[in-house]
């Protein structure tokens, strides 16, 4: 069997048949720590209990701004993120979840009905289909068809991380988002991680090497991508510790555009206002962890920045003012630390720029 094959086998096995809930997971890896919006757990509260016991992540990637757009979730599992995400989307939107494993699938399907009961939404404003991430065209999911891709602590278990990648930026629409938590690792990991099931199924054999990442995005064009949570994870389980004595591990959420933007960031003089009115986030609004926007005040960005706020979803929800007829160098930015770090804290601002 191909390592391929044996990765797909191994998480499906690990997840349809080994665990029958988040409570027999040995790590927090895949667990999501930190609290929980107000308006979030107002949504919460009305998803299928079954759901939220299978439900595996370890942050919380769900966007704003999201009336009227199509939101593609990688590696739905039970479905409690693409619920959530409908809840909040409303009538007009749709979200599609994306997942290999039958069982899983099994439960997301099973309580569609009564979710879109709960959310008052249309028949078909919400579907699960199975596929792979790696190759969404088995999910029947067209090029430049998604306004938002979502997945939580999925990508770590894909065995092609690149084709994963790859196929994400081809179903995104011009200016779309992808916006996803995962874990990373501070070093490239054995090869031998990624055949123990466990350490895989746990979240952390598959964990990619941050810096890869960051080459994988500049292969395929994402010359910048945005931290939006940093966070270290402590393996509690003493027999997977010393497996992996000497390897940093943390959960993080990030998000990226599918947008021409350059590879540093370059000052033109421009000031981005934020004019309130994005749902939930009406007076603040968060592009990443070092970029917070109050209603009404302006701020000095830098050109990509610009771009992320005007030629996106979001740009209703801005005025950008000026150009990029005169540049003035780069912007005054701090070196940006990478994202698995043990001599920072994990509150200290980790971003691709800025």
């Amino acid at each position: 069997m191909s390592q391929e094959n044996f990765t797909l086998e191994s998480v499906k096995e690990y997840y349809g048949k080994v665990l029958s809930g988040s409570k027999d997971l040995k790590t927090s890896a895949c667990c999501i720590s930190g609290n929980v919006p107000s308006y979030q757990k107002e949504v919460l509260s009305k998803i299928h209990s079954e759901v939220l016991e299978k439900f595996y992540g370890c942050g919380s990637p769900i966007p704003l701004a999201l009336k009227g757009k199509t939101v593609l979730d990688l590696g739905s599992g039970s479905g409690r993120d693409v619920y959530l995400i409908a809840g909040l989307a409303g009538k007009g939107s749709r979200v599609i979840g994306i997942d290999m494993t039958d069982e899983q699938l099994s439960v997301a399907k099973a309580h569609l009905s009564y979710h879109e009961k709960a959310f008052g939404l249309e028949s078909g404003s919400i579907s699960f289909r199975k596929g792979f991430i790696e190759d969404l065209i088995t999910a029947d999911i067209a090029d430049n068809s998604v306004d938002v891709v979502v997945s939580n602590c999925v990508i770590n278990l894909s065995p092609n991380k690149k084709k994963v990648f790859q196929e994400i930026m081809r179903v995104l629409k011009p200016g779309g988002e992808l916006l996803f938590s995962d874990v990373f690792c501070s070093r490239r990991l054995p090869k031998e991680f990624s055949q123990d099931p466990v350490l895989l199924g746990e979240c952390l054999g598959g964990a990619l090497y941050t810096e890869d990442m960051r080459r994988i995005f500049s292969e395929l064009g994402v010359k910048d991508f945005r931290v939006l949570s940093n966070s270290k994870l402590i393996i509690s389980d003493e027999a997977i510790a010393r497996k992996l004595e000497g390897y940093t591990f943390s959960s993080t959420t990030l998000r990226a555009f599918k947008l021409d933007l350059e590879d540093r960031c370059e000052d033109f003089g421009q000031v981005a206002n934020y004019k309130g009115g994005i749902p939930n986030s009406e007076r603040f609004f968060v592009l990443d962890d070092h970029h917070v926007f109050e209603q009404g005040k302006p701020m000095l960005v830098c050109g990509n920045t610009a771009d992320m706020l005007s030629q996106t979803r979001f740009g209703e929800y801005f005025q950008v003012t000026g150009d990029k007829s005169k540049h003035f160098g780069l912007f005054d930015c701090a070196p940006a630390p990478t994202l698995v770090d043990t001599k920072v804290d994990a509150k200290t601002p980790q971003g691709a720029c800025c």
